[in-house]
């Protein structure tokens, strides 16, 4: 096991950074990385203060600075250290101007800028949580996305993610004995999505949750003939409907996420353009 200090360096909040670190790290087995994180670094006294705590812990410095004199002071530093540091949004800002013809604003956190995709991100966040688990069925004609699945398919945590995603999202848990509203047949607005997973690995996943509640792990809710039948009731729904079924067995949350706004974003390209 590789031990590595990592230090992520901003004069925003530090949650690009983060999400940069996070995928470059996925990329490498056998590592264990100590983030640090310094955010709003906006001033040489506070870079100073932040550099004294890199030194007696050197590692990787990966930033995000739009301030040149605050930026070369710490490149310089860590250059002095013999340490490594990488900005993680100039590659793509210089293509970016290059390519517009045009010269960035340099306003730190830029992109946090509270604009109308921010509030309609907090919009579709507050509509998934009250459409959660097949709530007021007679809004979802509102959504953007109505995902549809049996218990423990991954419905809510896919729903949150997209919502942060700013997309409206509600959701229906599919059960034998109790037929979904009508009106999720004759959706027009929302692209509806079937979840399915394998019954072993659904088994497990509901038997872990029996656990968490302090139940009995021997009910009809873990039955691998009803579980079985549970499945095959939803995928026949599914193809009946035509609607496009994604299986989540050995899909991540995002990874799932991923292939629904790849569906959203092909039915809209093939929408016809209005006039």
């Amino acid at each position: 096991m590789t031990r590595l200090h990592l230090h992520l360096l901003s004069d925003s909040t530090g949650e690009t950074l983060e999400n940069v670190a996070k995928a470059g790290l996925a990329q490498f087995e056998g590592v264990e990385a100590v983030k640090h994180f310094w955010p709003m670094v906006r001033s040489e006294g506070h870079l100073d203060r932040v550099l004294d705590e890199i030194s007696a812990k050197p590692g990787l410095v990966i930033y995000t600075l739009v301030n040149s004199t605050v930026r070369r002071r710490l490149e310089s530093r860590c250059h002095a250290m013999g340490l490594h540091a990488v900005s993680a949004l100039d590659p793509v800002i210089d293509a970016l101007s290059r390519l517009l013809g045009k010269e960035t604003i340099s306003r730190p956190g830029g992109q946090h800028a509270l604009d109308a995709a921010y509030f309609d991100r907090v919009e579709a966040i507050h509509y998934t949580i009250a459409h959660d688990d097949g709530i007021d069925s007679h809004e979802w004609e509102e959504a953007d996305i109505v995902l549809a699945g049996v218990s423990r398919s991954s419905k809510t945590p896919t729903s949150i993610y997209l919502a942060n995603r700013g997309y409206r999202v509600a959701n229906i848990p599919l059960v034998v004995e109790s037929p979904p509203p009508a009106n999720l047949f004759t959706l027009q607005k929302p692209l509806v999505v079937g979840l399915t997973t394998s019954a072993d690995r659904l088994i497990q996943i509901r038997r872990n949750r029996l656990l968490s509640l302090n139940e009995k792990t021997e009910t009809a809710y873990v039955d691998q003939d009803r579980v079985t039948r549970e499945l095959a009731y939803a995928r026949r729904m599914f193809s009946d409907h035509g609607w496009p079924t994604i299986d989540v067995t050995r899909r991540s949350i995002e990874e799932t996420a991923a292939a629904i706004i790849n569906l959203v974003t092909e039915r809209r390209d093939k929408m016809p353009a209005k006039v």
